[in-house]
């Protein structure tokens, strides 16, 4: 599947400024989808359509620095400041948080679990909280999902 056939089909789930922060969605609008790892956005896709099955929200209800996170955003300015390095998987657009109706973190961990053969590509989850997290930073293990700590 082309990067223009996964965005294509992705624009039938989730809007552009859903999964960017404000300032990159007000600097470049529909572009900003240039900044989303392909590898990441077909993940998403798989998992949205063929894993869960039902919508899941990003940056929503107030919430906006879920997805890719730019230098103005709080979390990553806070982490400059301190002097701490953040390579976080939101900054590179390989990443973001996300809720899935009717359905808690641990079940959303799970269900993918149980389909991670229909994964295109190993991925990353945050364990212990209560929403998903996943990103497609690969370990290079052989295995199809990872969990790390926050």
């Amino acid at each position: 599947m082309t990067r223009k056939e996964i965005i294509t089909q992705l624009s039938d789930y989730f809007d552009i400024k859903e999964l960017v922060c404000e300032h990159t969605y007000a600097a470049f609008g529909q572009r900003a989808w240039q900044f989303l790892n392909t590898e990441y956005l077909h993940c998403l896709l798989i998992i949205r359509r063929d894993i869960l099955g039902v919508s899941m929200t990003c940056n929503s209800g107030g919430r906006n620095q879920r997805g890719l996170r730019c230098n103005l955003c709080q979390i990553v300015q806070d982490k400059t400041k301190a002097g701490k390095i953040y390579l976080s998987a939101h900054v590179n657009g390989a990443g973001g948080d996300f809720d899935a109706r009717g359905m808690t973190a641990e079940e959303v961990r799970r269900a993918i679990e149980q389909k991670a053969d229909i994964l295109p590509y190993p991925i990353r989850m945050e364990a212990g909280v209560t929403w998903l997290h996943f990103d497609v930073y690969d370990y290079m293990n052989g295995k199809k999902i990872n969990y790390f700590d926050p």
